[in-house]
């Protein structure tokens, strides 16, 4: 598969990745794709390598791509869900990660409410930490999923314009979606309620707009988010209709521009608020090729981060 080598032991963020990692896994990437588009749908790469997937908030489709991924690469799996677990009786997360690392776990994929979460584990345990969603923090394999599919569809980033549409404030991809798209030369902007836009995020070299129209009339992709109502402890906006109103996308908005556009989402979506179902379901969106680009995505950064950890071991 690839010769090349990550520079880290962990994807804890994109923030922690250089250029060329992200360019070594779009490339691993293109492989795998190739790989689940066949008949037979694996290969024994991860054959000696148990992964646990370990799941403090409610996932289905990271959780879903990323034991399909694994399964895909022949890893043993085993899977964690918090409310079914000791957690819910008071445990520490250093023991739960520990009593599942005696059971010799090589890796750990990792969602959790808390930011940060795993940048404590990976300095404290041996094995290998993915995250997979750290609060409003970052949620890196999404980034990467998400300017692999861009790539596809207009090649290389550098110099496109693309626009983060919705609840900033509260997505963690959003910003992992910035770190990694100003990574790779795209010119950035981020367009949604006052409310719900950080003030710190213009510092990130990126630019912020409060106009639907006008900011889908400049970018090339429109990356749309959903409110995150579960993540909102008072109100950021007077009402979903409202949000819909001055926010949402819908056919008739995306007839009256110039050009085409492509839509993205990395769901799930309310469907009527950010994204009318019209649009969601419409030439324009590469939602679907984000699914499965996903699987492609988290096997090469499963396959990639077993190779540096063999490295390790070998040496």
């Amino acid at each position: 598969m690839s010769q090349g080598t990550l520079s880290t032991n962990h994807l804890l963020g994109i923030k922690y990745i250089t250029d060329d990692d992200i360019q070594l896994i779009f490339e691993t990437a293109n492989k795998f794709k190739e790989v689940i588009n066949r008949p037979i749908k694996k290969v024994p790469s991860l054959r000696d390598v148990t992964i646990a997937n370990l799941f403090f908030e409610n996932s289905t489709r990271t959780k879903l791509s990323f034991e399909l991924a694994e399964k895909r690469l022949s890893a043993d799996v085993i899977n964690f869900s918090s409310s079914s677990s000791s957690v819910s009786k008071g445990e520490t997360l250093l023991d739960t990660v520990n009593n599942i690392l005696s059971m010799k776990v090589d890796m750990i994929v990792m969602r959790h409410p808390a930011p940060g979460a795993h940048m404590f584990l990976a300095n404290h345990i041996d094995a290998q930490i993915i995250n997979a969603g750290d609060g409003t923090h970052e949620h890196p394999t999404q980034a990467l999923l998400d300017a692999y599919s861009m790539r596809e569809r207009v090649g290389p980033l550098m110099g496109k314009r693309i626009c983060i549409f919705g609840d900033i404030m509260h997505s963690r991809v959003a910003l992992s979606n910035i770190y990694c798209l100003t990574k790779l030369g795209a010119k950035v902007r981020v367009c949604g309620p006052p409310t719900l836009i950080p003030k710190y995020i213009s510092s990130l070299g990126i630019e912020v707009s409060y106009n639907t129209k006008e900011s889908l009339d400049w970018c090339q992709i429109a990356n749309v988010l959903r409110i995150q109502l579960e993540r909102q402890e008072i109100k950021y906006i007077p009402s979903l209709r409202e949000y819909s109103l001055y926010y949402g996308i819908n056919k008739k908005l995306l007839d009256s521009l110039d050009e085409k556009k492509i839509i993205m989402h990395p769901g799930p979506i309310n469907r009527g608020v950010e994204l009318d179902t019209d649009v969601a379901d419409s030439e324009h969106s590469i939602i679907l090729d984000q699914v499965e680009n996903g699987v492609a995505i988290r096997m090469a950064v499963l396959f990639l981060l077993a190779n540096k950890r063999g490295d390790k071991l070998s040496h």
